[in-house]
């Protein structure tokens, strides 16, 4: 099995408080208002928004994915941590078996720091292209910077 893992950290003015309860606690309807091309709409198909939650993705006009589900592997507020795993969707193309996401939202003295750990894991010991990743990164910073706006405005 080959795993590959990058991680990511994004320094942002907004308030570790507000951003965790904004992008992460009430994502589901902050992210389709705000960045509509990349997400349509989020819907909870199974849970109550904690642990064990499946959530249908449907990604708007601006992806090239039509939708995906993931599951909520853990969530801890005090210590404003969110993991969910993807679990369904035309994201999970060959060789692609898995993909999860540990987020952790870090106060510092002018705002926060957004650390996201992602992990791929393909068949075999595919391992997944670097402009693959990069072109990943890309998008979940342009879509970081949409929400930073929107919060930092409101």
């Amino acid at each position: 099995m080959g795993v590959t893992t990058y991680d990511m950290e994004i320094e942002t003015a907004v308030p570790a408080a507000k951003l965790y309860q904004s992008f992460i606690l009430d994502g589901d309807t902050l992210v389709p208002k705000v960045a509509p091309q990349a997400m349509k709409s989020i819907e909870i198909l199974e849970g109550d928004g904690g642990a064990g939650t499946i959530k249908l993705i449907t990604f708007g006009e601006g992806s090239q994915f039509k939708s995906v589900k993931h599951k909520i592997d853990a969530v801890d507020k005090d210590n404003m941590t969110y993991s969910y795993s993807i679990i369904e969707g035309d994201v999970l193309v060959d060789p692609l078996e898995s993909i999860s996401y540990h987020i952790k939202v870090v106060p510092t003295e002018g705002g926060c720091i957004l650390k996201n750990r992602s992990i791929y894991t393909c068949k075999g010991d595919v391992k997944i292209a670097e402009d693959d990743i990069k072109n990943g990164k890309e998008k979940a910073l342009g879509l970081f910077k949409a929400i930073e706006a929107h919060l930092l405005a409101n």
